[in-house]
């Protein structure tokens, strides 16, 4: 498993074989978030990584996922210019102009770790207001390694609202060893929606 993490996410494009289990370890959802769906509202899709393969892959086969859902989802590489999208203040009047309303986040964690969260985690400075974990993530983004007898796979998914600049929902999912990485890349973007779809932000108003 050469750069493990990598071909993780660009791997979604070749097709789904058979998925490796995905286990979600931790999981947030605000108080507001029962209040609020973005069904039939645009919402950003977008891959936090430096490896561009990996970034559009990832950020299409989300849009794929939200689009099935009633959203309009769009992918953030087609928003605005790569450079841009790498720093909050550069980033954010790209959203905005764009009319975006939610944006769904992914980002790999770690391919060798396991990564501890907490309900603490969730409401840090880091996580509770887009522009604040934008900053956070871009800067703390996971440089795949070399090769990994044991492998486990950290994935952090975030949804949040735009206008109201706040984190509505969200989770980290972990898989281990998985032996077939086009399934389960295809599987973790698909239940990690679905988990969304469950907190009642893609429901119909």
């Amino acid at each position: 498993m050469r750069t493990a993490l990598s071909t993780v996410i660009i791997a979604v494009t070749a097709g789904a074989l058979l998925a490796a289990a995905v286990t979600f370890t931790s999981t947030f959802k605000s108080l507001d978030a029962g209040a609020m769906s973005f069904f039939g509202k645009k919402v950003a899709a977008l891959v936090i990584s430096n490896d561009d393969s990996l970034r559009v892959a990832g950020e299409e086969s989300l849009v794929r996922e939200l689009a099935a859902r009633g959203m309009q989802a769009v992918a953030s590489y087609r928003i605005a210019p790569k450079e841009e999208l790498r720093r909050a203040d550069t980033a954010r009047p790209w959203f905005e102009k764009a009319g975006v309303e939610g944006l769904v986040a992914v980002r790999p964690v770690s391919a060798d770790t396991q990564r501890s969260y907490n309900t603490g985690t969730w409401v840090s400075t880091n996580y509770a207001t887009l522009w604040g974990y934008y900053g956070y993530g871009w800067s703390a983004v996971y440089v795949p390694g070399g090769v990994q007898r044991e492998t486990l796979v950290v994935v952090e998914t975030t949804v949040y609202s735009l206008p109201r600049d706040q984190l509505l929902w969200a989770a980290v999912s972990e898989t281990r060893n998985p032996r077939d990485l086009r399934g389960f890349v295809q599987e973790l973007i698909k239940e990690s929606v679905e988990e969304m779809q469950k907190q009642g932000l893609a429901k119909r108003q």
